[in-house]
C-alpha cells in the first residue's frame, strides 16, 4: 500500500509539498512524534501515545498540542489506509528562525503531519553492541524528539552488520535502550528493564508490559540504580542471560543474536511475547 498523509487539514498525496523550508522540525529537529502499531484499523495504545506526544512537546518548550485536532487528523487517516501497519504522528515548532532560537510558544504556528503506511513485524530481533552512548543528562532525555541524528548512525552499522537493532549504553555505563526499542534482560528468573533514570524512553510498550507482566503474574520489573551495566550483554552472550527488545512496531521481541553471536531466546521472554500479544487482541486502546 502507498502511504496516506493528513497535514493542514486535508489528505495529501505523497508528492505534495507540506511543510516551509523554514519549518524549525526541519532546519533544527524541533519537533516531537509518535509512532503507534495498527490493528483492524485502530492505532492501537493511542491515548497512551497522544499523553507522552504532549509531554514530549511541553518537555521540548513546544506549545500545548490540540490533542483534539491530532485525533481527528488520524480517524481521517486510517479511513482510508486499508491495511495500513502503522501511523506516525509528527509535531513540528514550525516556521521559525534559521537557527536554534525558537518563537515563544504563543507566536508558534505549530506543524502536524500524520500519516499512515505498512509495517512489517518481525517475532526475534538480532542486535549488536555501538560505541556510542546516550546521555542520561541530556535536555532531552526521556523526550521522544524529531532529533534522530544520533539513531540513524547506529542503526546504520547494526545493519551493516546485519542485525535489525544497536544496543546502547549511557555515559556510566549502564544499559540503556535500543535506537527504537526499550530492553529487557532476563536472569535470575525475571525479565528487569533499566529505569527511566538511565535516559531511556518511556516506552508505551515497556509501560504496557510491566504493568500486564505484575497483573498476569510475570516476574517483570524495572531495575534498581546501576542493577544492570552495559556488560550485562556478556552474559547474554555467553548463554547466562536473554535478552527482550520491546517497541511499537516490533511489540515484545526475543533477541536471537548479539553481535556475530547466536543467542537462546528466554523462557520468559517468549511468555512475555504471548502476554502482550493476548492483551492486544483483548484492548486496542488500553
Amino acid at each position: 500500500m502507498s502511504v496516506v498523509i493528513w497535514s493542514d487539514g486535508a489528505l495529501r498525496e505523497p508528492t505534495d509539498p507540506l511543510v516551509t523550508g523554514v519549518d524549525h522540525g526541519l532546519t533544527v529537529g524541533d519537533g516531537v512524534f509518535e509512532t503507534c502499531a495498527v490493528y483492524e484499523g485502530q492505532a492501537f495504545a493511542l491515548t497512551r501515545h497522544l499523553r507522552r506526544l504532549r509531554r514530549s512537546a511541553l518537555g521540548l518548550g513546544l506549545g500545548e498540542p490540540d490533542l483534539d485536532e491530532v485525533r481527528a487528523a488520524v480517524d481521517k487517516v486510517l479511513a482510508v489506509a486499508g491495511d495500513a501497519g502503522r501511523l506516525r504522528i509528527t509535531l513540528t515548532g514550525g516556521p521559525g528562525p534559521l537557527g536554534s532560537h525558537r518563537f515563544d510558544p504563543e507566536e508558534q504556528r505549530q506543524t502536524l503531519v500524520v500519516l499512515a503506511g505498512p509495517a512489517t513485524r518481525a517475532q526475534v530481533s538480532r542486535v549488536v553492541r555501538v560505541p556510542w552512548v546516550r546521555n542520561e543528562r541530556s535536555a532531552v532525555a526521556g523526550l521522544k524528539t524529531t532529533s534522530y541524528a544520533e539513531n540513524v548512525v547506529a542503526l546504520a552499522e547494526a545493519y551493516r552488520q546485519g542485525a535489525d537493532e544497536a544496543v546502547l549504553a549511557n555515559t556510566v555505563g549502564a544499559l540503556c535502550e535500543g535506537t527504537g526499542s526499550n530492553v529487557f534482560v532476563e536472569r535470575g528468573g525475571e525479565l528487569v528493564t533499566p529505569p527511566l533514570s538511565s535516559g531511556c524512553l518511556a516506552g508505551i510498550t515497556r509501560e504496557l508490559l510491566l504493568e500486564w507482566g505484575a497483573a498476569d503474574g510475570l516476574p517483570v520489573r524495572e531495575a534498581e540504580p546501576e542493577e544492570l551495566p552495559y556488560d550485562v550483554l556478556d552474559e547474554v552472550v555467553a548463554g547466562d542471560a536473554h535478552l527482550l527488545l520491546s517497541g511499537s512496531i516490533r511489540n515484545i521481541a526475543p533477541t536471537v543474536r548479539v553481535d556475530a553471536v547466536d543467542v537462546a531466546a528466554g523462557p520468559l521472554s517468549l511468555a512475555a511475547q504471548r502476554l502482550f500479544q493476548e492483551h492486544v487482541g483483548r484492548d486496542l486502546d488500553p
